[in-house]
């Protein structure tokens, strides 16, 4: 054994991270283009331009999500069960969203008809907005808890309905998601139009990132008011897991614990908001610089619910006990460490093939492109 048990526990913390940060990064800017089709392009050469922006690579960008819905499953088995009964109706909302994209993608261009383009435009909306905001809600609802609770033979029982995920702080996270991705995916629009689609563009980019860091502060206050949990009392990392042998108190501003306990910390949540003026800054001077910044404005926004939730990875609202924290969580010892030899191979592969694709895909999205290349959308 390479690692300890708890150490190899922590790795894993950071990888599943470091691939939710890659999917959102990469599968979220095709999102966020997707939720401003309708209101970025006016005519059917604009529209056609902003789908052809991503239309060579959000089917490679799937495999972020892909890679981290897999090592979610693998590292924490718990946390996906519990999630997956919890959420069911949330993510099978997505996951029927998230179908609009390919049938989109390969039917929207396929007949002339405008209604039929137009409705397959707002098909591509909902296929864009509908998880960026649903992914949002779900992050709130941590905060707040789910409603599950183990017993001793850890079997799960769920205690509320979809209805009950539907509060006003998971509204407002999910409106904080989709402003994000949306950022996200103006910035990275206009690195790859030109004319009057890079200029509707470039003052998305800045009314949506105005939006997007008021809406991030104002959550970061009132996460400060939401009641927090604290571990008081836990079995050592490396023993067997027993997510019901820790003990947990409640507390208010609970969640902010981390934060203040160690202030450089503060530099995560800082840095996501000076990243995203400096993204609107550099947006028509310097595109690149600005796509960078965009990149980092979404890293650091999931570092910072990650940091302030940690140890825990999925609370619990009915039982605060059953909480689930990423040591008592997680699969197997010897299960991580394969899995980890495998993130060690396959990881740097998809950084790899990801870089070169964007490389040949380089460069705006033009009508006379269009009309050369015959493998457009």
């Amino acid at each position: 054994m390479i690692f300890d048990y708890a150490t190899i526990k922590l790795i894993w913390w950071g990888l599943i991270i470091v691939l939710f940060i890659g999917f959102a990064i990469t599968d979220g800017f095709d999102m966020g283009v997707a939720s401003l089709l309708p209101f970025l392009g006016k005519t059917d050469v604009e529209r056609r331009i902003i789908i052809n922006s991503v239309g060579p690579v959000w089917e490679g960008n799937q495999v972020w999500f892909i890679t981290a819905a897999g090592a979610l499953f693998a590292a924490w088995p718990l946390v996906y069960a519990t999630s997956f009964s919890t959420l069911y109706v949330a993510l099978m909302l997505t996951l029927f969203a998230l179908f609009m994209r390919p049938v989109g993608f390969d039917y929207r261009s396929k007949l002339s008809s405008s209604r039929w383009r137009q409705s397959w435009d707002w098909a591509l909306f909902v296929g864009g907005t509908v998880p960026a905001v649903v992914f949002g809600v779900a992050c709130g609802n941590l905060f707040l808890g789910l409603p599950f609770q183990f017993n001793d033979a850890l079997q799960v029982s769920y205690h509320g309905g979809f209805i009950d995920l539907l509060n006003p702080f998971a509204f407002f996270a999910g409106l904080m998601s989709w402003a994000l991705l949306a950022f996200h995916g103006s910035v990275y629009l206009s690195n790859k139009s030109l004319g009057a689609v890079q200029a509707r563009a470039h003052r998305a980019t800045r009314n949506i990132g105005l939006a997007f860091v008021t809406i991030f502060i104002l959550g970061g206050v009132w996460v400060h008011f939401i009641p927090g949990l604290t571990i008081t009392a836990a079995p050592n990392g490396n023993s067997f897991v027993a997510p019901l042998a820790k003990t947990v108190v409640q507390s208010e501003g609970g969640w902010l614990h981390n934060y203040f306990s160690l202030p450089v910390l503060w530099l995560i949540p800082i840095l996501a908001i000076v990243s995203a003026l400096g993204a609107i800054a550099a947006i028509k001077t310097q595109p690149k610089l600005s796509m960078i910044l965009s990149s980092l404005v979404v890293a650091t926004t999931i570092l910072t619910p990650a940091v302030a939730l940690f140890p825990f990875v999925l609370p619990s609202s009915a039982h605060i006990v059953s909480s689930l924290t990423l040591f008592d969580a997680a699969s197997s010892h010897k299960t991580l460490e394969i899995m980890l030899l495998a993130a060690v191979i396959f990881v740097p592969l998809i950084l790899f093939y990801t870089s070169w694709v964007y490389r040949v895909m380089r460069g705006p999205v033009t009508e006379e492109r269009l009309h050369n290349d015959t493998h457009n959308y």
